[in-house]
């Protein structure tokens, strides 16, 4: 099986495990292992860390005249945001970067995170409820900030991917027996949510 949006590569793994050859059987262990470590990554942080192919529409209603919380837009290639002005669901009203808004923070291009917010610069302000309908329309690639997901987010996933393709072979996380009894698999899981809980973000509703 190929990876799917994984956080490591087989070749990054067999570096971090020091396995120089592996079997056609040992590699789709290591793939899918690599494939459920970084979607457990994902809900720990409630974000992921590689960014859509390509734009998507998604719709959001809003809090305020200025300021729009979004899910993380990782570009702004293929970037649109319109609003609904009546209700109807229609989002024919469509807005211009950095002239009727800017993306924040505006200093996520530096720091390699993606913009989580959309704020109101112009004469143009977001528009008040006028039905249930959510507002406003944004077409954007969500996700990380250019699908490149952070250093110490690739050594999470190696860690738990090693430590789930071990499970696979340690039943009840028993790794073997010593005069002093079972030896067990140290519970990684606290390490993991300490790595990834710097990146947490409230979820968008």
């Amino acid at each position: 099986m190929a990876i799917t949006n994984g956080y490591a590569t087989l070749a990054q793994f067999q570096a971090y495990a020091n396995m120089s050859t592996i079997t056609a059987d040992e590699t789709t262990t290591i793939e899918k292992a690599i494939e459920a470590a970084s979607r457990t990554i994902d809900r720990i942080a409630d974000r992921r860390f590689y960014m859509d192919a390509n734009a998507t529409a998604r719709l959001y209603r809003t809090v305020d005249f200025y300021t729009l919380p979004v899910d993380d837009i990782g570009s702004t290639s293929g970037l649109v945001v319109a609003f609904d002005a009546t209700g109807n669901g229609n989002y024919t009203n469509t807005l211009t970067l950095n002239t009727d808004y800017v993306l924040d923070p505006v200093t996520a291009p530096q720091k390699g995170r993606p913009y989580t917010a959309i704020t109101m610069v112009g004469a143009t302000v977001f528009p008040l409820p006028i039905s249930r309908r959510p507002q406003v329309q944004v077409t954007a690639k969500f996700g990380w900030y250019n699908g490149t997901p952070p250093d110490d987010v690739v050594e999470a996933c190696l860690i738990l991917s090693a430590d789930y393709v071990k499970r696979a072979s340690s039943v009840g996380g028993v790794l073997g027996l010593s005069e002093l009894g079972a030896i067990r698999m140290s519970p990684l899981g606290r390490d993991i949510s300490a790595i990834v809980r710097a990146y947490r973000r409230e979820v968008v509703a």
